[in-house]
């Protein structure tokens, strides 16, 4: 639990970090939390079991299988990274308000009751603040399909007396907006055709996950994705997450920030190629294997200029960790921000620790310098977190990072896969 109040002081769990260390080893990558807090309300879609593995176990996981089960889902877990999620028999179509507002992935709720129940209400979705995350995109694809769409009172609702098959032309690259269009036709009637969509592997895995149950999209992957609406979907169905490709991509940063010699097993390395090429741009050494990724570092890190882009252009979730890595590079390098306006909050807390970044709204220069100092940190978001983590390993001296809910939300025992390649790292409980 990151905090609670007892007799009016409030008790924060912090992760105390001792710098100086060079990781080294092996280290196993969980299934992607992007992809399965799609997954999750997919299976609503079906009147039936999914027995779903590779879970990752963090906590918006957990909030959204709570918010399952008030929706009259049965979950059991026969282990700690399976879930068997039994969908016959809903009782509403209505997500508790205030759970479905604590993260941002609760939106999918949207296309998969609208598609199995044609009515839907959610809480606006919360999540990390990093700036105006519309979904606008999201509603024209609904409308597209025949709903009427309403957001009043810090809910949306959603409600159709059926849903047809319509081309939808998204007006910029939306990953939540092509999963929830794909969720609401998949049991449409007619075909739609989704085009300028995402082409994220978490896009690709959902629609591998619904052809599994039964559905027919094809293209996920490319520009235009068609689905040819079906009438039911398999009873029973067994599928596997794809492993995350943030996580892969934040220890291959970790090893080259800290001068490591890390192996990242369990991964996807084509999804990673665009950070590959930055790696070896930097100065670092990679070697690709079927299911790992081996990135060593002997050096500082070259500078260097980077630009995130939809994939498979360089992810936003990467460019937290990467910063990192910039701000102990030899030289001077920026970093143009093209996703989320307010991805840079993490720089004034790197500046605590002696970086010399300097924030111009889209866009960083990050002034290399040879050393962090360890300081008092907060996590701003969830991948600000991760990189903080990293930037604490790196630092002379003693860091003390709160917030840690935010780094719950997508890592799955991220201190104890740090302490394993030996980070000096410990989670404590202290009165704030």
């Amino acid at each position: 639990m990151e905090f609670c109040k007892f007799m009016g002081v409030i008790i924060l769990d912090k992760l105390v970090i001792k710098g100086g260390t060079r990781l080294k080893g092996e280290v196993s990558i969980s299934g992607a939390k992007n992809a399965v807090l799609a997954l999750l309300p997919a299976t609503l879609l079906n009147e039936g079991v999914c027995t779903i593995n590779n879970i990752p176990n963090i906590s918006d996981v957990k909030i959204l299988c709570s918010i399952l089960q008030e929706l009259g889902a049965v979950i059991t877990w026969p282990t700690p990274n399976e879930i068997t999620i039994d969908t016959r028999h809903l009782i509403s179509h209505e997500a508790p308000l205030e759970m479905t507002s604590k993260f941002r992935a609760s939106y999918y709720l949207l296309g998969s009751l609208l598609g199995r129940c044609h009515a839907a209400t959610i809480g606006l979705p919360g999540g990390c603040n990093l700036g105006p995350r519309p979904i606008d995109q999201h509603i024209k694809g609904f409308e597209a399909l025949g709903a009427k769409v309403e957001v009043t009172q810090g809910k949306i609702v959603a409600k159709a007396k059926k849903l047809i098959g319509n081309p939808v032309y998204l007006d910029i690259v939306s990953v939540g907006a092509t999963i929830n269009i794909m969720l609401a036709s998949v049991l449409a009637e007619g075909t739609t055709v989704i085009d300028n969509a995402a082409k994220e592997p978490h896009v690709v895995d959902v629609a591998n996950f619904l052809n599994t149950m039964g559905a027919d999209i094809r293209g996920a992957g490319t520009d235009i994705i068609k689905i040819n609406g079906v009438k039911k979907l398999q009873s029973n169905v067994t599928y596997s997450v794809v492993p995350d490709q943030i996580e892969a991509g934040t220890f291959m940063l970790a090893a080259v920030a800290t001068r490591g010699d890390l192996v990242i097993k369990n991964c996807i390395p084509e999804h990673l190629d665009c950070l590959t090429a930055k790696i070896i741009e930097m100065g670092g050494n990679v070697e690709i294997e079927d299911d790992s990724i081996h990135v060593w570092m002997k050096d500082r890190p070259n500078k260097a200029i980077i630009k995130t882009q939809p994939y498979p252009g360089f992810p936003t979730d990467l460019q937290p960790q990467i910063g990192v890595c910039l701000a102990i590079s030899n030289g001077t390098s920026i970093i143009n921000e093209s996703i989320f306006e307010s991805r840079f909050q993490y720089t004034a807390e790197l500046n605590k620790m002696g970086a010399k970044i300097i924030d111009q709204g889209k866009s960083a220069i990050f002034e290399g310098v040879k050393e962090l100092y360890g300081s008092s940190v907060e996590a701003t978001d969830l991948r600000a977190g991760a990189a903080l983590i990293i930037a604490g390993i790196v630092a002379n001296g003693e860091t003390k990072l709160s917030n840690l809910n935010h780094i719950d939300r997508g890592y799955e025992n991220i201190e104890e896969k740090f302490r394993k390649i030996g980070a000096n790292i410990v989670r404590i409980t202290e009165e704030d």
